[in-house]
């Protein structure tokens, strides 16, 4: 995949188009959540002292590889998802078949621009749990980027669950609706306690 130049995405964020906007954002966040839990990994593999660790760290680190790469590609397609939504206030509306086309071609982009921040979140609580399996197991020289990750990847949740929360509220279908709702409050729970957990404790290391 093609590497994201980062100063062109800022220019591209700060601008007054609406894409990419907030789900990019956060899916930019949790890869660089992700990517910070890959360094960890790196610098914990090959010390003598973690010897016992190096098992639980490649495979920390193979996850966390494949899932940074995932993350980047929903920066991308959580812009594409807002495109299609843009292009469908485009289409003609001047007859009933045609309004009725458009609304149903509306639906589907609402529908696709909701699973894309949703697929986000399961992401990153996905990566939530590499940190919550790596806890304790770590060269503890790397704790404040531990914890920057940690709230890097509740930026990524947050971020996303507003935007599966904003397309929702477009959708007509309300076992989709009520679905995704819980889905999608069910991953921000989860994701959000391993979080506090995970926090807390790499906090108090400091204080020792």
């Amino acid at each position: 995949m093609e590497k994201v130049n980062i100063q062109y995405f800022l220019d591209e964020v700060a601008s007054n188009s609406p894409a990419p906007g907030g789900g990019s954002v956060s899916a930019l966040a949790g890869a660089i959540g992700t990517a910070l839990i890959s360094m960890v990994a790196n610098l914990t593999l090959g010390k003598k002292k973690f010897k016992d660790e190096e098992p639980l760290m490649k495979e920390i680190l193979e996850n966390a590889t494949r899932a940074q790469k995932e993350l980047v590609k929903l920066m991308e397609e959580d812009t594409a998802a807002f495109n299609e939504v843009a292009n469908v206030f485009k289409m003609p509306k001047d007859t009933e078949e045609q309004k009725e086309k458009r609304k149903h071609a509306m639906q589907e982009a609402l529908r696709h621009a909701t699973m894309v921040p949703f697929t986000t979140m399961e992401k990153a609580v996905y990566v939530l749990t590499l940190y919550e399996k790596a806890l304790g197991h770590t060269n503890p020289a790397t704790n404040s980027d531990f914890g920057v990750g940690i709230l890097c990847l509740v930026t990524a949740l947050k971020g996303a669950w507003l935007n599966v929360k904003i397309n929702l509220d477009g959708i007509d279908d309300k076992s989709f609706v009520q679905t995704y709702e819980r889905k999608s409050k069910e991953l921000l729970d989860k994701g959000t306690a391993i979080a506090e957990k995970i926090y807390n404790e790499i906090v108090t290391s400091f204080s020792n």
